[in-house]
């Protein structure tokens, strides 16, 4: 029941679709340079765009409370440590969605899944519009977090989809796109989050997650219309299986760590540290607002680079470097908030945002090379094993987030400062430069795996 997509037209691939009820494509070819030519770079270009205006709206979702923390004043009577935590619910329960919403898209179609993650994006949104208040008691406060991080689930699917829809030359490059038009959800809703500020006042913040729900349901709907399934994804469900025992798993999960565990932890604690590190210069809401889409914005922007930068270069090579900058990027936002130096402290921290995006890019571009090569000649089986890897490695990375944020409070809780938690990235930097080098480049390694 295998249908050919015919050379001429792109009209062809819809008969394809049509041997299976619904929006399925049964046959499938993207190595096929004749196949990807004749039509199946339009199917993957449609579906390519719809996935990432879907994942895009998923991290805005999941980022809400990057921006919600800096509507909650005096009157709302929490302290830093609670508002820390209130950042890293959302990352930890995004994390952990990952790893089921990557099954979902073998269980249930890439296109069926997207609709139904989208939809999933209302609770929290619904919820947010009309319950945050002051007198609302904190409890209330964790659970709607706990619910925002529905939208971290979004990215694993996204990407384990659309790794299945190109070919391994252009993976890193469709990747990299797909995962840096989703990232910019964050930057996009830090900017709602100061449109309300600057129009509306610090006592509106329902108004930032009652912006996306029409957004929402646009999604949903463009997802419904214009996506569509492989029936090849439903032959990749022990993927995941067999990847838990592979090595590469753990070793690109840690580095991934490094990289996306950066970004949105920062993405999530950048407002937060600047009202706490510099009191005095961002003593209200909308004075931290104006800055704290910026970092994520540039990672998010450069992160497609990263991927081509990887497919140029070797994606090793790349985040080795990437790693070593990132290193001195942290050392010297230490060094700038141990002077005071606001200027230097945020040169240093927007190095890091743009070099995490860089580091993102490079790291996902490793995963397809380096089962490529694994399974040489098994363009099924390499293709299983990097979308079940992408799946595991974006959840583990994703609790770097939690990470970073559980490092910032505990610092501020301990030392009054956020020392502590600078020269522990600066450590774990190293550590992963460490990593890359043993296991990817050094010249023993390179003559089983170069990627």
């Amino acid at each position: 029941m295998t249908a050919t997509l015919p050379a001429a037209d792109i009209s062809a691939a819809r008969p394809g679709a049509a041997t299976l009820k619904g929006h399925w494509i049964d046959d499938w070819r993207p190595e096929d340079r004749e196949f990807w030519e004749a039509g199946g770079k339009k199917i993957a270009k449609r579906n390519l765009i719809f996935s990432i205006f879907s994942e895009h709206i998923g991290f805005s979702v999941w980022s809400l409370w990057s921006v919600m923390v800096l509507f909650l004043g005096p009157q709302y009577g929490f302290d830093p440590a609670q508002k820390f935590l209130l950042t890293a619910v959302p990352a930890l329960v995004g994390a952990v969605l990952r790893i089921p919403y990557t099954f979902a898209v073998a269980k249930f179609g890439g296109r069926n899944w997207t609709i139904v993650s989208a939809s999933l994006l209302l609770i929290p949104s619904v919820l947010m519009s009309f319950m945050i208040q002051p007198g609302v008691e904190y409890d209330t406060l964790l659970i709607l977090a706990a619910l925002a991080g529905v939208g971290g689930g979004n990215f694993a699917s996204s990407m384990a989809n659309i790794n299945a829809f190109y070919p391994d030359r252009l993976k890193g490059w469709a990747l990299g796109i797909n995962a840096g038009g989703g990232n910019i959800g964050v930057p996009a809703v830090q900017l709602v989050g100061l449109f309300v500020l600057a129009v509306f006042g610090a006592d509106n913040p329902g108004i930032v997650a009652g912006i996306y729900i029409p957004l929402i349901v646009i999604a949903a709907l463009g997802s419904a219309i214009y996506m569509d399934n492989l029936t090849q994804a439903r032959n990749e469900k022990g993927g995941m299986r067999a990847a838990a025992k592979e090595g590469h798993t753990w070793i690109m999960s840690v580095l991934y760590i490094g990289t996306f565990g950066s970004f949105i932890g920062f993405g999530f604690a950048f407002g937060q540290v600047l009202q706490v590190q510099f009191a005095e210069t961002f003593n209200t809401p909308i004075k931290a607002a104006y800055l704290t889409f910026l970092g994520p914005l540039l990672g998010s922007l450069i992160r497609p680079f990263g991927g081509a930068l990887a497919d140029k270069l070797g994606g090793a090579k790349v985040t080795f470097v990437n790693f070593i900058a990132m290193a001195v990027g942290a050392s010297i936002v230490l060094f700038a908030a141990q002077q005071r130096s606001l200027p230097l402290y945020l040169v240093g921290f927007i190095a890091l945002f743009i070099l995490s995006g860089l580091g993102n890019g490079s790291t996902y571009k490793m995963i397809p090379a380096i089962f490529k090569q694994k399974y040489a000649g098994d363009e099924l089986r390499a293709r299983r094993a990097s979308g079940a890897v992408i799946g595991i490695a974006g959840a583990i990375g994703a609790v770097g987030g939690v990470l970073v944020n559980l490092a910032f409070r505990q610092s501020f809780l301990t030392y009054k400062d956020a020392d502590a938690a600078y020269m522990a990235f600066i450590g774990f930097y190293a550590l992963c430069v460490l990593i890359t080098w043993v296991v990817y480049l050094r010249p023993a390694a390179r003559t089983k795996i170069a990627v």
